[in-house]
């Protein structure tokens, strides 16, 4: 049987490539330790698959066909197509159907509805993680894009119960496999709005906290509540909290936490521990 060998989350700001050369020494020192940090325990665990879970920012759905959920069931995904990545080294990713299809159908079988896409652009969102924690060779990826852009948006709660459904549905998977889940965005950012650069530092370690203390019920009390007015980019820990779910809701352990306006983002790196058990 499949094993989940580990469970992370990163930020995916775009502007920690695009302003790279305007972050200041102890921002971009901080930053190559994170995601150093995050590689050095991804290659520990040894996945041969990692499930990306990650927002897609138009370039595979817009408002007129805009799943909640869409698993890549493809052997194969795209690079991203945005110019600025032209140095992301990898112009396609390679995937795993068998074990997407088998996400997908344990996923119908247990009440949730995916959509599937057999051939997917995996944008920055999926890309600045994977480069910039240094996964050379790349294991196969297994891309789950979750609605984070404009609402409605999936519930914190339906987040936290899909996350728990796809740990089970990596326990289930027949092939003997190790596999990681890696969730992308956030903290606090707001893009393209009028406030757009503000951070809510007060918002993203309180957030950290809850994570930390591991009670599910109280971390989507307080996201239902504060998530409105953490910038619209903050809607992006939803796919933090499908990782806490695939956790079983404990073991979070935070790598790093910079507030980095030149980023736009708060930017967080964590890692759980999946032996842990609510």
């Amino acid at each position: 049987m499949a094993e989940l060998a580990g469970v992370y989350a990163a930020s995916h700001g775009p502007m920690i490539v695009r302003n790279w050369e305007k972050l200041s020494a102890t921002e971009r020192n901080g930053l190559t330790l994170a995601f150093s940090e995050l590689g050095r325990r991804i290659r520990a665990a040894r996945p041969d698959v990692l499930v990306v879970i990650s927002p897609d920012h138009w370039v595979n759905f817009f408002i007129d066909n805009l799943p909640a959920i869409c698993v890549g069931v493809g052997e194969v995904h795209d690079g991203p197509p945005e110019p600025w990545l032209h140095e992301f080294p990898h112009r396609s990713l390679p995937g795993h159907p068998a074990l997407a299809e088998h996400i997908v159908r344990h996923a119908v079988e247990h009440d949730f509805e995916p959509s599937v896409s057999y051939r997917l652009a995996l944008d920055h969102g999926f890309c600045i993680p994977l480069w910039k924690a240094g996964l050379d060779p790349l294991p196969a990826i297994v891309p789950v894009i979750f609605n984070d852009l404009e609402p409605p948006f999936p519930s914190v709660k339906r987040c936290f119960d899909w996350g728990a459904m796809l740990a089970q549905a990596v326990a289930s998977f027949p092939g003997k496999l190790r596999v990681g889940i890696l969730a992308t965005g956030g903290l606090s950012h707001s893009i393209g709005e009028p406030d757009m650069g503000r951070i809510d530092e007060a918002f993203d370690r309180d957030c950290i906290r809850r994570f930390e203390r591991g009670d599910p019920r109280a971390l989507i009390d307080f996201l239902n509540e504060r998530l409105p007015s953490a910038g619209n980019g903050a809607s992006e820990v939803r796919n933090w909290v499908a990782a806490h779910g695939a956790a079983h809701g404990r073991g979070f352990e935070l790598i790093r936490y910079d507030p980095i306006p030149n980023v736009y983002v708060g930017c967080g790196f964590a890692a759980w521990n999946v032996s842990a058990r609510s």
